[in-house]
């Protein structure tokens, strides 16, 4: 089971770099363009990943930065959302490298920002949520920039297992 994280880890760097490489060719008004998405532009999109991420790690590890609501705008402009991005991720593969099995095993407890009700449950279901969670919004990303007339992208976890990067993990 670890070694699955472990390629979802790697698998999430991977597609949100392919993601934000065709973000970067947006302008700053096609980034913050309304689209009728579930969060409106990809800014927002994006945005709302890197908080979850943020919220999630804080939630397993204690530690780092814990927004205060889902469509929180951590950063209005592209670039420093990217460095951040990227910074999240480094954080997921880190500490998923340094899990253990018995770890996912575990029962841990946070309380969610829709309730004030502490759940408590194994660590496992709630790693593949994030990742999970990932993909869907990066899915509505992807529906977003082609909508902005970018280039459809294949974010596909068997692309990414047929990567050298992914030889480890398969």
């Amino acid at each position: 089971m670890l070694q699955h994280f472990n390629m979802f880890a790697y698998y999430n760097r991977w597609a949100n770099a392919l993601l934000y490489a065709e973000a970067a060719k947006l302008t700053r008004e096609e980034f913050n363009q309304p689209t009728g998405a579930f969060f409106g532009s990809l800014a927002a999109t994006l945005n709302h990943l890197l908080v979850a991420d943020r919220i999630w790690l804080n939630r397993f590890t204690g530690s780092g930065p814990m927004p205060s609501r889902l469509n929180e705008i951590l950063f209005a402009e592209f670039e420093p959302l990217h460095a951040a991005r990227q910074v999240e991720d480094e954080r997921i593969i880190d500490w998923v490298d340094h899990l253990s099995d018995a770890a996912i095993g575990e029962n841990f407890t946070y309380t969610p920002m829709t309730s004030p009700q502490p759940v408590t449950q194994r660590l496992g279901p709630a790693l593949v949520h994030i990742f999970n969670h990932q993909t869907h919004h990066r899915g509505q990303a992807h529906a977003i920039l082609t909508t902005l007339g970018g280039p459809s992208i294949c974010l596909d976890l068997i692309a990414y297992q047929r990567t050298e990067e992914c030889r480890a993990f398969i």
